[in-house]
């Protein structure tokens, strides 16, 4: 594991922690590396329950590391793709994280750092956090985080950003729907804990099939959705966590799942 992280975990919260402050947490490949084997372990995690993701310091990540773009200008373009297709699969290994993904976003969240906001399930920002898709200013395209980010807020919403580069507060990215909140700033990680214990609330297999459900209603062909829908709902309501949740719901009490008191 990366010196560039912190990873820590307790009563099925995985907690990790960008810890490159004095860069505003930043990319390199040490970060993206670490972050892509962080998520592809606890995705395997069977005591997890739901990982939330932050950064050290003023900032939750500004994008690319200045250093790392300079030895990124000199590579050949097959190094470059190599190199692309790293951040790629990092943002994938976010995305699909089996258990839900919650970001606690303050300072800046500047293009890559964007992106990585875009790939977690739930985003809860400081009101004065900061984003932007500023790769065009540099000459670049958002390439490797426009999927995720086209996921959350549209085609139509992402390209007059993707084509300015202008930056947008908290209050515009919960607006079009890139954050699930914006908080003010000393309230950010208690919102953040009021989010997880409500994701812990819910049945951890029925979450995966949640995360698993929004990816392909969009994507699957109109004459498909119905009967995954329906066969997903039929194999979810048969499943021992959902016959739990319904027995408990009936009997006024707390599934199995659900924290103690």
């Amino acid at each position: 594991m990366t010196d560039n992280l912190r990873i820590e975990q307790t009563d099925g919260v995985a907690r990790i922690t960008m810890t490159r402050p004095e860069v505003h947490n930043a990319f390199n490949e040490d970060l993206i590396k670490g972050l892509h084997d962080a998520f592809v372990e606890i995705s395997n995690a069977i005591d997890v329950r739901v990982v939330v993701l932050g950064g050290d310091g003023p900032s939750f990540c500004a994008g690319a590391d200045l250093d790392w773009m300079r030895r990124a200008s000199d590579l050949s373009e097959p190094a470059n793709r190599a190199d692309a297709w790293h951040l790629a699969t990092m943002l994938r290994a976010v995305a699909d994280c089996k258990h839900p993904v919650v970001s606690q976003v303050q300072g800046m969240a500047i293009g890559g750092g964007a992106g990585l906001v875009a790939a977690t399930d739930i985003a809860i920002a400081a009101e004065s956090a900061q984003f932007a898709f500023s790769e065009v200013r540099l000459g670049l395209t958002p390439a490797t985080v426009s999927p995720h980010v086209i996921d959350k807020i549209g085609a139509g919403r992402a390209a007059p950003l993707f084509l300015t580069g202008d930056r947008f507060s908290a209050e515009h990215a919960a607006a079009i729907g890139l954050i699930y909140r914006a908080v003010p700033d000393d309230q950010l990680a208690s919102a953040v804990e009021d989010v997880v214990q409500s994701v812990l609330l819910g049945g951890p297999k029925a979450q995966t099939a949640v995360k698993k459900l929004v990816r392909r209603v969009v994507v699957e062909p109109r004459a498909d959705v119905d009967r995954y829908t329906s066969e997903l709902i039929g194999t979810v309501r048969a499943s021992p966590e959902g016959r739990e949740g319904v027995r408990a719901f009936l009997e006024k009490r707390k599934p199995s799942w659900s924290p103690k008191d």
